[in-house]
């Protein structure tokens, strides 16, 4: 708020001002005479009587209209605050300044000029005590109400900004029943001292003996910044301390103005990650959506939803979301219709399997830009459905690509994964076929394809969290497979906001990888988990490791070796440009020998095959040992009827993916 502007408020703020202003006009008016009393010990001589009269009503005029125009009455006394106190001295200031000028010009250019001073002493300090004697009786108010047995006896982590705001929010804010005994904080500079009139108990180290010297009911964590080993560690001191903990949100909330207090929540696991917040380059991106009608496959999933949600900030023409599973898809279009309100979302089933589902609706929508986040992406289930794999990762992107340019799409934009590169599993192998479809594509149409690889992400659907929240709430013991699996993790709406910024800087033809930081030990996050729920690991929740399962590998990769960095204009994102060139012909020929290995259920031969097309694959146990049972059993299988050859499949719609017989799912 600048320093002098008319005040502005609603009509049920007026009374109250008007009470204010007028009690600010009795106080100028007391601390005109008092200016004159002052000045002759309480006899004013005749000669200044009459002029002492007018002074007094100028002083009073004067100093209600610096008021007035200083809008120093449009908050409340009893939140009276230094920023106040620097408009009331300035707006007294200007009052005395300007009524005094008014006296000498037109009443009495002899009134001695110490009574100017006098006046405006005495009227700051009226004007600025009784704001703040009125806020030390709202607080000595609060503090009696505060002995009630129901509040919350409440330590702060951290006594930087994030921490002395809440502080005195939690003071302020009697209804979320919190009284702050006392902050905590690492730099031992900061111990002993007060702020706001909070004190500084002690370091991290003290937190245990505060907490039953004080008997502490929680603790808030209120270190926007803090990384996420610093947060298992306080994690650790709060559960051995035995009392309650909960994070605020970060500095960026304080900023927009949020009530800090209502937004204290548990502590995530995303905290733990310690991962900073996504800054993007919204201009750039909204410049590549806005007004444009954007098509999402598997837009009823985890990461296509939240693309979904992610797009609808950016004022689309409309948006499709393409999926088969009809329930999640009711649900988004219902929340999207409820957050987005003017927003033009079409849930759409279907499959991508499906030629004539995915042809139909581009016919109908004609979106300008695709994001193709529909595929199978658990690893072992693959490793046992490997023909689903086939069909829905392979064939399924060559349907909706090969459609995107029929239909002239601008953009098209693939989840890849990290899964892909070197891949050891069926899953990472269609992935990174995937990969080259889109590639030789990029060569022979006006579309810019682009694939963004990244690598597992906490909270969707499948992953890992979710199972492990499970077996702790089942008392454990928790599951692992190795001690040394290692997997890049990143939240969901960093990574989808990262695809968006990739998005709006690709040209064509790249391969950008997200900058995931660390890899994280998974029994770390497991452990993390544990202390997230409030218990001891190793002590209330045990560890199972049950060995890597089918297709897995103990650390992921993120690009080839023949891939060459390129830098791109977010410093997260990454470019990779591999030497290698997919040509069309060859890849049309590579999915007609796949789709008649499909047919036949030739699992020996895909597995040779992908081989052939991807060097580096090295199949996994499992599904060597399926080949060679495949291999060495007779049946059916080699009876398939072969498919006749076609064009492959642009125009023609594949059949759905068949079971695999059961003597290989053993």
């Amino acid at each position: 708020m600048p320093l002098f502007s008319l005040p502005t408020g609603g009509p049920e703020q007026v009374p109250r001002r008007l009470l204010a202003s007028l009690l600010d006009m009795a106080g100028f008016s007391l601390c005109g005479l008092l200016a004159f009393q002052l000045r002759f010990d309480g006899s004013v001589p005749a000669t200044y009587a009459h002029g002492m009269g007018a002074a007094i009503l100028i002083w009073a005029i004067a100093k209600s209209a610096a008021f007035l125009f200083g809008a120093v009455n449009t908050g409340y006394w009893r939140y009276t605050s230094l920023d106040e106190a620097l408009r009331i001295g300035l707006a007294n200031s200007a009052g005395s300044m300007v009524g005094g000028l008014i006296i000498v010009l037109t009443v009495h250019p002899g009134i001695p000029r110490s009574i100017y001073i006098l006046e405006w002493l005495t009227s700051c300090s009226l004007t600025l005590g009784t704001r703040f004697a009125v806020r030390l009786a709202a607080t000595a108010r609060r503090g009696g109400e505060n002995s009630d047995g129901d509040w919350t006896r409440t330590l702060i982590y951290g006594a930087g900004t994030a921490g002395l705001a809440l502080a005195r929010e939690l003071r302020e804010n009697h209804s979320l029943k919190s009284v702050v005994v006392g902050l905590i904080d690492d730099d031992t500079r900061k111990v002993g001292l007060t702020f706001h009139g909070t004190r500084v108990l002690g370091t991290g180290e003290a937190l245990g003996a505060l907490a039953r010297k004080y008997e502490i009911d929680q603790l808030l964590i209120a270190i926007p910044s803090a990384t996420g080993e610093q947060l298992v560690r306080i994690l650790q001191s709060a559960i051995d301390a035995e009392v309650d903990y909960k994070m605020v949100p970060g500095l960026a909330d304080i900023i927009h103005g949020a009530e800090l207090g209502k937004q204290i929540r548990d502590v995530a696991v995303e905290d733990l990650l310690g991962r900073m917040p996504v800054l993007l380059d919204e201009q750039r991106i909204r410049e590549r959506i806005q007004g444009k009608t954007v098509m999402v496959t598997g837009a009823a999933g985890s990461i296509g939803s939240e693309i979904c949600r992610q797009i609808a900030r950016f004022n689309p023409l409309a948006l499709v979301g393409f999926d088969e599973a009809e329930t999640p898809l009711f649900q988004l279009d219902r929340e999207l219709n409820n957050k987005f309100p003017r927003l033009t979302f079409f849930p759409e089933l279907g499959n991508i399997t499906r030629h004539g589902n995915v042809h139909q609706a581009m016919e109908r929508y004609r979106p300008s830009i695709v994001y193709h986040a529909a595929a199978y992406k658990h690893v072992p289930m693959m490793e046992r459905h490997v023909f689903a794999a086939v069909e829905n990762n392979i064939f399924g992107t060559w349907n909706v690509a090969s459609s995107a340019i029929e239909h002239g799409v601008d953009d098209f934009v693939m989840i890849s994964s990290d899964k892909a590169v070197r891949p050891t599993s069926m899953m990472g192998a269609t992935k990174r076929i995937s990969e080259l479809v889109i590639s030789a594509l990029q060569k022979q149409s006006g579309t810019r394809f682009i694939a963004v690889r990244f690598g597992n992400v906490l909270g969707s659907n499948g992953s890992v969290v979710p199972i492990f929240k499970e077996q702790i709430a089942a008392g454990g013991p928790v599951t692992i497979t190795h001690p040394e699996m290692r997997r890049y993790f990143m939240t969901i709406p960093e990574a989808t906001q990262l695809v968006l910024q990739a998005f709006s800087i690709g040209k064509g033809g790249e391969v950008f990888v997200l900058d995931m930081g660390e890899p994280v030990r998974i029994v770390d996050l497991a452990r993390n988990l544990v202390l997230l729920s409030g218990l001891r690991p190793d002590r209330d929740i045990k560890f199972e490791f049950t060995g890597v399962r089918p297709g897995e590998k103990l650390f992921e990769e993120l690009n080839l070796q023949n891939e060459h960095f390129i830098p791109t204009a977010h410093a997260k994102i990454l470019s990779y440009l591999s030497p290698f060139s997919a040509d069309l012909k060859v890849m049309r020929v590579a999915l007609e020998e796949l789709r008649r290995i499909s047919d036949r259920k030739d699992v020996g031969r895909l597995v040779s095959y992908l081989k052939e097309l991807i060097p580096d694959y090295n199949p996994g146990s499992l599904l060597m040992k399926l080949a060679i049972s495949a291999a060495a059993t007779p049946g059916p299988r080699a009876a398939a009827e072969v498919r006749p050859n076609h064009p492959a499949g642009v125009t023609t719609e594949w059949p759905q993916p068949l079971e695999m017989p059961a003597n290989l799912m053993n």
